[in-house]
């Protein structure tokens, strides 16, 4: 079957995680999507195929005859979408032919624009999917285990020579816990590939370190007749606090390797405030100064405001996976050549957020992360091209035969 074939199954199925479930996966709807893999796995002939009882799909296909010193590689997709934008009943626009233009997103009256999305006549010709406009794609990523599920399927018919080959599914990626469960041993490979993000031929091997930090603000209330010089107010505090930090280091004002500061949440009332942030630079000491300077501006609260008005907790998120990745160089090599096998140029690029690949690779499995082929992912601008999934399923398809060509 073509892979966006696959993806037109897959997108139909709803998996959205869910960031206030305390069950593991989030959201039991993602065992749907698991359960047709592990069946669609064993059809194509690999019979160990399973669901363990968090979500993760695990398969292994042996080594060809011949074959068995190769590097054992391994490839790795997420099952969920992402949470805060409807993943249900998903309805593809498919647009044969696209002539570049502007597309009105069924009668949602949302239209893709190429104002705001310049690539789009670079897609003239090809197969265009999109959204109605109600939910999102969920080409992140169920346009990864399409381009998987079809390279495995290719490699088998074709009989093309491979060293040992695991693959995995897991829940959870958009809410930050889709690694805590995966075992590293049931998986086996030495090596892995994350096949995650965004442009064909993109090849990521960096990304943000990040924590979250939650501050919270204690006030003192009191009625507002007599409150002079004894009322505190803890919403005002987070303004006051918030305020403080650098206004143009945010999402939105910054770009490549530059790190910022993003308020997630925040809400409270007179008595109690709670503010949630994204902390994220690619630099590990810059990321330090960053934790230090809201820890700081606590401190700098409480000597305003009394001590204990505000505290502060910081989580750790993931690290960016660079001098892991630097030390098994023919990740990207092989990588590099399975791209310029297929015709592109290899896209070698920095992460502006972070990857499954980041977290296993500080367990213990390097694995940088593939493009999919797809745009303006987590809402209803989402699109891909039939012509990119195909593309980047080849991909995959080259690390293997590249892999095959000699042993590490």
């Amino acid at each position: 079957m073509q892979a966006y074939k696959r993806f037109l199954n897959y997108v139909k199925i709803w998996t959205s995680s869910e960031r206030s479930s305390a069950s593991v996966p989030s959201s039991l709807r993602q065992f749907d999507l698991a359960h047709l893999l592990a069946f669609e796995l064993k059809q194509m002939g690999l019979f160990d195929a399973q669901v363990n009882n968090y979500g993760i799909v695990y398969a292994h296909l042996p080594a060809s005859p011949g074959y068995e010193d190769r590097a054992h590689i391994g490839f790795i997709a997420h099952l969920d979408t992402f949470p805060d934008f409807s993943g249900k009943d998903v309805s593809p626009q498919i647009i044969e032919n696209y002539d570049g233009s502007d597309v009105p997103l069924g009668s949602s009256g949302l239209v893709l624009k190429v104002s705001e999305h310049p690539h789009l006549p670079g897609l003239r010709g090809d197969t265009l999917i999109t959204t109605d406009g109600t939910t999102l794609l969920g080409a992140d990523d169920k346009a990864g285990i399409a381009e998987i599920m079809a390279a495995l399927e290719r490699i088998i018919g074709a009989q093309i020579p491979h060293g040992a080959l695991s693959v995995a599914f897991i829940p959870d990626e958009e809410i930050g816990s889709g690694t805590d469960h995966f075992d590293l041993e049931r998986f086996g490979a030495a090596f892995a590939y994350t096949v995650d993000g965004w442009d064909p031929g993109e090849i990521v091997y960096e990304n943000f370190n990040a924590s979250e930090a939650t501050i919270h603000i204690r006030g003192k209330n009191l009625h507002t007749g007599r409150a002079k010089n004894k009322l505190v107010n803890a919403q005002l505090i987070g303004m006051e606090l918030h305020q403080l930090l650098p206004p143009l280091e945010t999402p939105s004002h910054t770009e490549g390797r530059e790190g910022f500061y993003h308020l997630l949440s925040s809400h409270g009332n007179v008595a109690e405030a709670v503010l949630v942030y994204a902390v994220r630079d690619h630099d590990p000491i810059l990321f330090q100064k960053r934790l230090d300077t809201l820890s700081e501006l606590c401190r700098q609260m409480n000597g305003r405001y009394g001590e204990h008005t505000v505290s502060i907790t910081i989580k750790e998120e993931y690290r960016n996976m660079r001098p892991i990745i630097e030390a098994c160089p023919h990740l990207i090599e092989h990588a590099a050549a399975a791209v310029r096998a297929v015709g592109l140029t290899p896209k070698i690029c920095p992460s502006r957020g972070g990857t499954d690949g980041a977290r296993l690779s500080f367990k213990g499995l390097p694995c940088p992360n593939l493009g999919v082929g797809g745009y303006a992912y987590h809402g209803p601008m989402e699109h891909i091209t039939a012509e990119s999934i195909e593309t980047a399923s080849q991909i995959l398809i080259e690390i293997v035969r590249s892999y095959a060509k000699k042993p590490l």
